[in-house]
Protein backbone atom coordinates (compact mmCIF):
# COMPACT_ATOMS: atom_id res chain seq x y z
CA UNK A 1 0.00 0.00 0.00
CA UNK A 2 1.01 3.58 -0.38
CA UNK A 3 2.23 6.31 2.35
CA UNK A 4 -0.29 8.51 2.97
CA UNK A 5 1.82 9.76 5.58
CA UNK A 6 5.91 10.21 5.70
CA UNK A 7 8.25 11.33 7.66
CA UNK A 8 12.35 12.24 8.15
CA UNK A 9 14.32 13.61 10.45
CA UNK A 10 10.76 15.46 11.67
CA UNK A 11 11.55 17.71 14.75
CA UNK A 12 10.25 20.11 17.01
CA UNK A 13 12.13 22.78 19.30
CA UNK A 14 10.78 25.19 21.72
CA UNK A 15 12.53 28.10 22.93
CA UNK A 16 12.02 28.75 26.76
CA UNK A 17 13.25 31.39 29.23
CA UNK A 18 15.27 28.38 30.78
CA UNK A 19 16.93 27.63 26.90
CA UNK A 20 15.84 25.47 23.97
CA UNK A 21 13.28 22.20 24.45
CA UNK A 22 13.43 19.46 22.20
CA UNK A 23 10.40 18.28 22.04
CA UNK A 24 10.60 16.18 19.31
CA UNK A 25 14.00 15.26 18.15
CA UNK A 26 14.16 13.26 14.91
CA UNK A 27 10.71 11.61 13.83
CA UNK A 28 10.93 9.30 11.16
CA UNK A 29 7.45 7.07 10.39
CA UNK A 30 5.14 6.26 7.01
CA UNK A 31 1.65 5.41 7.70
CA UNK A 32 0.35 3.24 4.92
CA UNK A 33 -3.01 3.76 3.16
CA UNK A 34 -5.88 2.40 5.22
CA UNK A 35 -3.98 1.61 8.41
CA UNK A 36 -4.87 2.53 11.70
CA UNK A 37 -1.44 3.42 13.07
CA UNK A 38 -1.19 3.92 17.15
CA UNK A 39 1.32 6.94 18.32
CA UNK A 40 2.34 5.74 21.75
CA UNK A 41 5.08 7.07 24.17
CA UNK A 42 5.66 8.28 28.23
CA UNK A 43 4.38 11.56 29.52
CA UNK A 44 6.48 14.22 27.65
CA UNK A 45 7.69 12.25 24.81
CA UNK A 46 6.29 14.41 21.86
CA UNK A 47 3.33 12.34 21.00
CA UNK A 48 0.82 15.51 20.70
CA UNK A 49 3.62 17.64 19.23
CA UNK A 50 4.44 15.12 16.48
CA UNK A 51 0.41 15.27 15.75
CA UNK A 52 0.35 18.91 16.27
CA UNK A 53 3.20 19.69 13.18
CA UNK A 54 1.49 16.74 10.78
CA UNK A 55 -2.10 18.53 11.03
CA UNK A 56 0.12 22.30 10.31
CA UNK A 57 -0.68 23.67 13.91
CA UNK A 58 2.57 23.67 14.90
CA UNK A 59 5.54 24.59 12.27
CA UNK A 60 8.48 21.69 12.48
CA UNK A 61 12.06 23.26 13.20
CA UNK A 62 13.86 20.42 11.69
CA UNK A 63 13.22 17.58 8.95
CA UNK A 64 10.73 17.07 6.30
CA UNK A 65 7.65 15.54 5.95
CA UNK A 66 4.69 14.88 3.37
CA UNK A 67 0.70 13.88 4.24
CA UNK A 68 -1.22 12.64 1.40
CA UNK A 69 1.12 13.89 -0.67
CA UNK A 70 1.06 17.13 0.11
CA UNK A 71 4.63 18.95 1.72
CA UNK A 72 3.90 20.17 5.61
CA UNK A 73 5.77 23.40 4.79
CA UNK A 74 5.72 23.86 1.17
CA UNK A 75 1.95 23.57 1.01
CA UNK A 76 0.11 23.37 4.20
CA UNK A 77 -3.37 24.05 2.86
CA UNK A 78 -3.24 20.87 0.83
CA UNK A 79 -2.41 19.02 3.89
CA UNK A 80 -5.35 20.77 5.96
CA UNK A 81 -7.75 19.88 3.01
CA UNK A 82 -6.43 16.35 3.24
CA UNK A 83 -6.45 15.55 6.73
CA UNK A 84 -9.38 15.74 9.54
CA UNK A 85 -8.08 16.39 13.20
CA UNK A 86 -9.80 15.65 16.52
CA UNK A 87 -8.24 17.30 19.14
CA UNK A 88 -8.30 16.29 23.14
CA UNK A 89 -10.40 18.87 24.11
CA UNK A 90 -12.75 18.76 21.29
CA UNK A 91 -14.36 22.18 19.92
CA UNK A 92 -18.11 22.54 19.93
CA UNK A 93 -20.22 25.58 21.12
CA UNK A 94 -22.62 24.39 23.53
CA UNK A 95 -25.18 26.91 22.90
CA UNK A 96 -26.36 25.52 19.30
CA UNK A 97 -27.84 22.47 18.03
CA UNK A 98 -25.37 19.40 16.10
CA UNK A 99 -27.01 20.41 13.13
CA UNK A 100 -25.97 23.88 12.90
CA UNK A 101 -22.60 22.88 14.34
CA UNK A 102 -22.27 20.22 11.33
CA UNK A 103 -24.11 22.97 8.95
CA UNK A 104 -21.47 25.41 9.63
CA UNK A 105 -18.87 23.47 9.48
CA UNK A 106 -19.56 22.67 6.06
CA UNK A 107 -19.92 26.35 5.01
CA UNK A 108 -16.41 26.67 6.46
CA UNK A 109 -15.64 24.23 3.92
CA UNK A 110 -17.32 26.33 0.93
CA UNK A 111 -20.28 24.10 0.84
CA UNK A 112 -23.73 25.41 -0.66
CA UNK A 113 -25.69 26.08 2.43
CA UNK A 114 -27.55 23.40 1.00
CA UNK A 115 -25.07 20.91 0.10
CA UNK A 116 -23.74 21.38 3.65
CA UNK A 117 -27.24 20.55 4.94
CA UNK A 118 -27.13 17.52 2.80
CA UNK A 119 -23.92 16.61 4.58
CA UNK A 120 -24.79 17.45 7.87
CA UNK A 121 -27.54 14.66 7.39
CA UNK A 122 -25.32 11.90 6.00
CA UNK A 123 -22.79 12.40 8.27
CA UNK A 124 -25.37 12.18 11.40
CA UNK A 125 -26.83 8.97 9.82
CA UNK A 126 -23.34 7.47 9.82
CA UNK A 127 -22.22 8.51 13.24
CA UNK A 128 -25.34 7.51 14.89
CA UNK A 129 -26.82 11.31 15.24
CA UNK A 130 -29.39 11.69 13.25
CA UNK A 131 -31.62 11.52 16.64
CA UNK A 132 -29.73 14.41 18.03
CA UNK A 133 -29.77 16.95 15.26
CA UNK A 134 -31.72 19.05 16.86
CA UNK A 135 -30.57 18.89 20.14
CA UNK A 136 -27.71 21.43 21.45
CA UNK A 137 -24.27 20.40 22.01
CA UNK A 138 -23.98 21.38 25.40
CA UNK A 139 -26.43 18.70 26.47
CA UNK A 140 -24.55 15.64 24.46
CA UNK A 141 -23.61 12.86 26.57
CA UNK A 142 -19.35 12.67 26.87
CA UNK A 143 -19.71 9.87 23.95
CA UNK A 144 -22.28 11.61 21.41
CA UNK A 145 -20.10 14.69 21.80
CA UNK A 146 -16.93 12.87 20.52
CA UNK A 147 -18.95 11.29 17.98
CA UNK A 148 -20.00 15.12 17.08
CA UNK A 149 -16.56 15.65 17.21
CA UNK A 150 -15.26 13.08 14.86
CA UNK A 151 -18.24 13.95 12.24
CA UNK A 152 -17.01 17.52 12.18
CA UNK A 153 -13.62 16.43 11.56
CA UNK A 154 -14.77 14.09 8.38
CA UNK A 155 -17.04 17.21 6.68
CA UNK A 156 -14.61 17.29 3.77
CA UNK A 157 -14.54 13.43 3.39
CA UNK A 158 -10.54 13.32 4.23
CA UNK A 159 -8.13 10.49 3.21
CA UNK A 160 -6.64 11.03 6.77
CA UNK A 161 -7.79 11.01 9.94
CA UNK A 162 -6.11 12.29 13.38
CA UNK A 163 -7.62 11.45 16.91
CA UNK A 164 -5.33 12.75 19.51
CA UNK A 165 -6.83 11.08 22.76
CA UNK A 166 -9.81 10.16 21.56
CA UNK A 167 -11.27 8.45 24.54
CA UNK A 168 -10.25 9.89 27.22
CA UNK A 169 -13.04 10.25 30.30
CA UNK A 170 -15.86 8.40 28.03
CA UNK A 171 -17.31 5.25 29.78
CA UNK A 172 -16.45 1.68 28.87
CA UNK A 173 -19.71 1.47 26.69
CA UNK A 174 -18.96 4.97 24.61
CA UNK A 175 -15.52 3.86 24.00
CA UNK A 176 -16.34 0.47 22.43
CA UNK A 177 -18.72 1.99 20.07
CA UNK A 178 -16.20 4.64 19.19
CA UNK A 179 -13.51 1.93 18.60
CA UNK A 180 -16.55 0.62 16.36
CA UNK A 181 -16.72 3.75 14.63
CA UNK A 182 -12.64 4.07 14.23
CA UNK A 183 -12.42 0.42 12.46
CA UNK A 184 -15.54 1.32 9.83
CA UNK A 185 -14.39 4.39 8.69
CA UNK A 186 -11.00 2.35 7.69
CA UNK A 187 -12.67 -0.87 6.35
CA UNK A 188 -15.98 1.22 4.53
CA UNK A 189 -14.43 4.25 3.43
CA UNK A 190 -10.41 3.12 3.35
CA UNK A 191 -9.71 6.30 6.00
CA UNK A 192 -6.45 6.46 7.28
CA UNK A 193 -6.39 6.73 11.02
CA UNK A 194 -3.45 8.06 13.32
CA UNK A 195 -4.25 8.01 16.82
CA UNK A 196 -2.30 8.85 19.83
CA UNK A 197 -3.63 7.54 23.33
CA UNK A 198 -2.44 6.42 26.71
CA UNK A 199 -5.20 3.47 26.86
CA UNK A 200 -3.09 0.51 26.11
CA UNK A 201 -6.01 -1.56 25.63
CA UNK A 202 -7.33 0.81 23.23
CA UNK A 203 -4.27 0.80 21.42
CA UNK A 204 -3.47 -2.89 21.29
CA UNK A 205 -7.38 -3.37 19.96
CA UNK A 206 -7.53 -0.81 17.50
CA UNK A 207 -3.57 -0.40 15.85
CA UNK A 208 -2.87 -2.26 13.04
CA UNK A 209 0.82 -0.85 13.67
CA UNK A 210 2.50 0.72 16.80
CA UNK A 211 5.16 3.43 17.21
CA UNK A 212 6.55 4.37 20.17
CA UNK A 213 8.07 7.36 21.05
CA UNK A 214 10.30 8.14 24.01
CA UNK A 215 12.30 11.52 24.23
CA UNK A 216 11.52 13.22 21.00
CA UNK A 217 12.30 9.69 18.62
CA UNK A 218 11.10 6.54 17.42
CA UNK A 219 12.53 3.46 19.64
CA UNK A 220 10.26 1.01 18.82
CA UNK A 221 7.62 0.06 16.16
CA UNK A 222 5.53 -2.52 14.59
CA UNK A 223 2.27 -4.95 14.71
CA UNK A 224 1.06 -5.23 18.44
CA UNK A 225 2.36 -9.09 18.34
CA UNK A 226 5.39 -7.71 17.02
CA UNK A 227 5.94 -5.60 19.36
CA UNK A 228 4.99 -8.39 22.12
CA UNK A 229 7.39 -11.30 21.22
CA UNK A 230 10.35 -8.67 20.46
CA UNK A 231 10.44 -6.95 24.32
CA UNK A 232 8.41 -9.30 26.13
CA UNK A 233 9.16 -12.54 24.85
CA UNK A 234 5.64 -13.75 23.82
CA UNK A 235 2.50 -12.64 21.76
CA UNK A 236 0.28 -13.11 24.49
CA UNK A 237 2.24 -11.06 26.91
CA UNK A 238 -0.14 -8.04 27.68
CA UNK A 239 1.10 -4.56 25.70
CA UNK A 240 1.58 -2.90 29.73
CA UNK A 241 4.21 -5.13 29.80
CA UNK A 242 6.00 -4.55 26.33
CA UNK A 243 5.20 -1.21 26.84
CA UNK A 244 7.51 -1.12 30.06
CA UNK A 245 10.33 -3.42 28.60
CA UNK A 246 10.81 -0.65 25.77
CA UNK A 247 11.00 2.44 27.38
CA UNK A 248 11.12 1.63 31.21
CA UNK A 249 7.85 3.77 32.09
CA UNK A 250 4.52 3.32 32.51
CA UNK A 251 1.73 5.69 30.04
CA UNK A 252 0.60 8.49 32.21
CA UNK A 253 -2.59 8.38 33.57
CA UNK A 254 -5.71 9.92 31.37
CA UNK A 255 -6.62 12.63 34.04
CA UNK A 256 -2.92 14.22 33.53
CA UNK A 257 -2.15 14.20 29.83
CA UNK A 258 -0.50 17.27 28.82
CA UNK A 259 -1.69 19.40 25.84
CA UNK A 260 1.48 20.91 24.45
CA UNK A 261 3.57 17.61 23.84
Amino acid sequence: MAAVISTAGLARTFQTKAGPVEAVRGIDLTVREGEILGLLGPNGAGKTTTLRMLTTLLKPTGGTATVAGCDLTADPVGVRRACGYVAQSGGTDPQITVREELVTQGRMYRLSKAEARTRAEELARDLDLTGLLDRKTGALSGGQRRRLDIAMALTHRPKVLFLDEPTTGLDPGSRADLWELVRRLRDENGTTVFLTTHYLDEADALSDRLVVVDQGVVVAEGTPSALKLEHAGSIDASLQDTFLAITGRGPAPADTIPVAV
